[in-house]
């Protein structure tokens, strides 16, 4: 009697220590994977990349020498000098400050946007694989078919019914990438769900949550990373894209794609005002990529994403 009541408190123990183990472990890889981006001279310089721009997002009102929609009187259209650093627009804009204060709008909603996307794909990519079925099935023919229409033509698509605004590209991001990390998460899903250690676990009579949370999802995290770094870039140049054409962030907001639209009429004058907001958006996705690209080196190594 008193043997059985030994086993049975020990399993419950064990269960709770490998909870335990399970989440803290996954931030230990990540850390490990974010010391190993400065190994790799690309990874290297996509990371310090990357971290500027956050600089330029977080201390932008302290780095810019003018507000972003200031127009100052006698400037207009005058070339990169001490006093602009980039030159200014056609109105008397400093460029230097549109570029260095439109970070914070461009990593912000590109940000949120892969975040959203993140956590509602990996949600629907975890619980619709494990469980199989109807549902699984119906849910990723339904994102074939998102997936099948151009990310851009998509976005102008749902743009064209919510109309232009910051939240309306939100919206967009979550979209056009949840269908991608969706998919990813579920690849990673059906191959694990087969794995010995998870059948156990159903034969104990575990939950689904309990199951996916400590025996599924670590197993999605390092492909979900890189996935989540590949979507920060795509929805960068997505963002900057929508910009440019006009529907994405409105005047005078300043916002890069958007900068560069209005930059191009007058191009053969201020050809800095193009140039450098579009140097912005290539340096920024550029940075990104590289980055995502060490993240795979590191968290998965020898497979293609």
């Amino acid at each position: 009697m008193a043997g059985n009541t030994t086993g049975g408190g020990s399993q419950p123990a064990s269960l709770a220590t490998h909870e335990r183990r399970a989440l803290p472990a996954v931030f230990t890889r990540w850390w490990h994977a974010l010391r190993e981006l400065y190994a790799r001279p690309s990874s290297a310089l996509g990371t310090t990349l990357v971290l500027v721009f956050l600089a330029m997002a977080l201390f932008g009102p302290l780095i810019a020498p003018y507000s972003a929609t200031e127009q100052i009187s006698g400037a207009a259209r005058q070339a990169p000098s001490v006093q602009h650093l980039f030159g200014t627009d056609h109105l008397g804009r400093d460029v230097f400050s549109r570029v260095v204060l439109g970070a914070r709008d461009i990593l912000a909603l590109a940000g949120l946007g892969t975040l959203f996307a993140v956590v509602i794909g990996t949600l629907i990519g975890l619980f619709s694989a494990y469980r199989g079925g109807m549902t699984d099935e119906v849910t990723f023919r339904f994102f074939d078919s998102l997936l099948a229409l151009p990310a851009l033509l998509l976005a102008l698509l749902v743009l064209g019914v919510v109309g232009p605004s910051r939240n309306s590209v939100l919206v967009v991001l979550v979209i056009v990438y949840v269908p991608i990390v969706a998919r990813v998460v579920r690849s990673v899903v059906l191959s694990t769900k087969q794995k010995g250690y998870v059948e156990a676990a159903r034969l104990q009579g575990e939950s689904t949550a309990s199951i996916v949370r400590r025996d599924i999802f670590p197993s999605v995290t390092p492909a979900l990373t890189v996935e989540a770094g590949l979507r920060f870039s795509y929805a960068i140049f997505l963002v900057a894209s929508l910009g440019f054409l006009g529907v994405g962030v409105q005047p005078p907001n300043p916002d890069w794609g958007l900068m560069v639209n209005q930059a191009r009429p007058y191009v053969s004058l201020t050809p800095w005002a193009l140039y450098f907001p579009a140097a912005a958006i290539a340096l920024l996705v550029i940075g990104v990529n590289l980055a995502a690209d060490g993240l795979k080196r590191v968290m998965l190594p020898g497979r293609e994403v």
